[in-house]
């Protein structure tokens, strides 16, 4: 009889000890990304044959990596660490090569994509022609497109952020950044 009193006892207080202890709730979803108003500027370079209008909370900067070219730029979003590539190339009579080249570096995220679409854009007046690859899934790059005038110039972007792809995470900033690039293309001129 003793021995299920004790019993008894350190059942009890051990429930009642339990219940001093305070917990914190875990959050159920991501820490709210605050967006900033979508504003742009002209990008216009002596030194390069395009134009077009980017966003002010983002800077743009040579691409300075050994490989790179005139006229590769990096369009930085500080604020969202992430980049936008800028590759550009005269068209030689290898246009086909330059599609087949981006169509390469778009189709190689498909390990990680749950899908790609494709959406074509034109500016007859403008001689702008473009595809901008919306690739959803943790691929590493959320989006790319590229820009012709299908004669001498080709111009190609891709985004990638500087973390870990997380496509729930990073679903508002990659739906914000999406109409940045498609303000990107909407304004490209040749010069």
């Amino acid at each position: 009889m003793i021995k299920n009193q004790f019993l008894i006892f350190v059942i009890v207080f051990l429930f009642l000890n339990a219940c001093n202890e305070k917990t914190t709730p875990k959050p159920d979803a991501y820490f709210r990304i605050s967006l900033p108003e979508h504003e742009y500027q002209l990008y216009e370079s002596e030194d390069c044959p395009f134009k077009f209008e980017f966003p002010v909370y983002s800077k743009i900067f040579d691409d300075n990596e050994t490989q790179s070219e005139k006229c590769w730029k990096n369009i930085k979003f500080g604020r969202f660490n992430a980049s936008i590539h800028v590759t550009f190339k005269p068209v030689d009579n290898n246009l086909d090569s330059l599609l087949e080249d981006s169509y390469t570096l778009i189709y190689k995220h498909t390990i990680k994509a749950d899908a790609i679409e494709a959406k074509d854009y034109a500016n007859d007046s403008l001689k702008v022609y473009a595809t901008f690859y919306d690739i959803t899934g943790n691929a590493a790059s959320p989006m790319q497109f590229h820009i012709t005038d299908s004669v001498n110039y080709f111009f190609r972007g891709s985004l990638y952020f500087n973390s870990v792809p997380n496509a729930d995470s990073l679903a508002p900033v990659i739906v914000f950044l999406k109409e940045d690039v498609f303000h990107i293309i909407e304004t490209f001129q040749w010069k």
